[in-house]
């Protein structure tokens, strides 16, 4: 079975490529356990957030945005102190302020992911030459607006790159290449 070759041989990779990335994805805790990993992955390999993924979900409560947005200075400290995680309070302050930030969106738009979707009109995007490998990019027009938007609505450490790399995780963008077996599979799931 032929898959994007980023994933190489690591079984977590393997695993995520081929249950996870560009998998159109509309449920909200998921939707912010994604973006909750790519904040952490800023500086980092992803791989690195694959392997403290289970650490990150126990720090975080699973990645429950109510209970999330409620987090104070106490409970960053027993953040701090959690093993196998990644230890930047300004990353974990960036993903509490994202969860309130995250909270109004959903009270806005009834849902994160009607938010999100509605900028590529609720169907997975994609671009000439992606699939190919002819062209390769890490950020675009459409994460330029995304993020742009996302900052002026309170959310932090979500530039351009990191929503450009939830887009594809979260299957608004398909970059599978044309030879991985889950190119097809992405659109099937939209």
């Amino acid at each position: 079975m032929k898959r994007c070759s980023w994933t190489g041989d690591d079984p977590l990779l393997v695993e995520y490529h081929d249950k996870e990335w560009g998998v159109p994805l509309h449920d909200e805790r998921k939707q912010f356990e994604f973006l909750s990993m790519e904040v952490m992955q800023c500086g980092l390999s992803w791989l690195t957030v694959l392997r403290k993924r289970e650490n990150l979900r126990s720090a975080f409560d699973d990645f429950d945005i109510n209970k999330v947005a409620l987090y104070d200075e106490a409970k960053i400290e027993e953040i701090m102190k959690i093993e196998g995680i990644i230890h930047s309070p300004r990353k974990i302050r960036a993903i509490i302020n994202n969860a309130k930030a995250f909270l109004r969106i959903q009270e806005e738009s009834g849902s994160f992911s009607s938010y999100l979707w509605q900028f590529t009109d609720n169907k997975t995007v994609e671009y000439s030459g992606h699939a190919d490998g002819s062209i390769l990019i890490a950020r675009n027009e459409l994460s330029d607006t995304i993020s742009k938007d996302l900052k002026s609505r309170g959310f932090s450490y979500l530039g351009s790159i990191t929503v450009y790399s939830h887009l594809q995780a979260a299957g608004l963008i398909n970059d599978h290449r044309d030879y991985c077996f889950r190119y097809h599979s992405s659109d099937e799931n939209a």
